[in-house]
C-alpha cells in the first residue's frame, strides 16, 4: 500500500511568516494538528505542530491584558517556531515505511512531498491506523484465528488447505514475528464468519493440529 492512496491530498499549509494566531485559527478551522509549512513556490520549509504554538504562547497566568496579548501573539511568526528541515516522505513510499519513521522519531504525521520538495499531501498516524482497518478486514467482521507456526517454508500451507477443506472463506492474513519465539511467527487469519456448532467443530480441529493461540468472533 503506497503512501499515495492514503495520504491527506492538498493539505492545508502556512507560509513561514503566517503569524501563530493565523496558524492556530487554521488548525482549528481545518480541525487538524499540524500544518506544512512551505515556501511561495510550494516546496518544504519546516513543519508545525498546535504543541508548538502551546509552547510559544503566554502562559494562562500572564500579566499582559489582552491587546498586548493579541500584539504579541501577532508579533510572533511561523518561522520563529516550526521545525526547520522536517523529516518528510514521497507518495511511491509504502505505508508501513512513514509508520517506522513516525515511530522512530514519535511524530504523529509526515509531509508528503514530489522530486521537487513540494507539498503534495501529508500523511498521519490516524491515516496509519485506516490502513490496519482495511488490511485486517475487522469491518466486515468474521472470525479471527491466531495460529503459532514454525517460520518454515510452506509452514502455512496445511493451516490453509484444512481451512479450505472445512470450506472457508479467507478474508486476510497477516504475520507477525515478535512476540513468538524465535524460529517461529505467529499468523492471523480471518475467516467469513461461521455458525457457531460448525465452527467450534472447526476449532477443535485445529486445536488437534495446531498451536491455535486463539479464536475471536469480531463483530465491529
Amino acid at each position: 500500500m503506497l503512501i499515495k492512496d492514503w495520504m491527506t491530498k492538498e493539505p492545508v499549509v502556512a507560509k513561514a511568516g503566517t503569524s501563530i494566531m493565523k496558524a492556530a485559527k487554521l488548525m482549528k478551522e481545518n480541525k487538524i494538528r499540524r500544518l506544512p509549512v512551505v515556501d511561495d513556490d510550494g516546496r518544504l520549509v519546516g513543519m508545525l505542530s498546535d504543541r508548538d504554538i502551546k509552547e510559544a504562547s503566554p502562559s494562562k497566568a500572564t500579566t499582559l491584558d489582552m491587546h498586548e496579548l493579541y500584539y504579541l501573539l501577532s508579533e510572533i511568526k511561523v518561522a520563529d517556531i516550526m521545525t526547520k528541515k522536517p523529516l518528510a516522505i514521497t507518495p511511491d513510499e509504502p505505508v508501513e515505511r512513514a509508520a517506522v519513521v513516525m515511530m522512530r522519531n514519535r511524530i504523529g504525521g509526515l509531509p508528503v512531498v514530489d522530486d521537487d520538495g513540494k507539498v503534495v499531501g501529508i500523511i498521519t498516524d490516524s491515516d496509519v491506523f485506516k490502513v490496519l482497518i482495511s488490511i485486517t478486514g475487522v469491518l466486515t467482521g468474521g472470525v479471527q484465528l491466531a495460529f503459532n507456526l514454525p517460520n518454515a517454508e510452506g509452514g502455512l500451507k496445511p493451516v490453509l488447505d484444512d481451512l479450505k477443506g472445512q470450506g472457508c472463506r479467507i478474508m486476510s492474513i497477516l504475520t507477525s514475528y515478535p512476540p513468538a519465539e524465535q524460529g517461529n511467527r505467529h499468523v492471523y487469519i480471518r475467516i467469513q464468519d461461521v455458525e457457531d456448532a460448525p465452527l467450534h467443530k472447526l476449532v477443535d480441529m485445529l486445536k488437534g493440529k495446531y498451536d491455535l493461540l486463539y479464536w475471536v468472533r469480531d463483530n465491529a
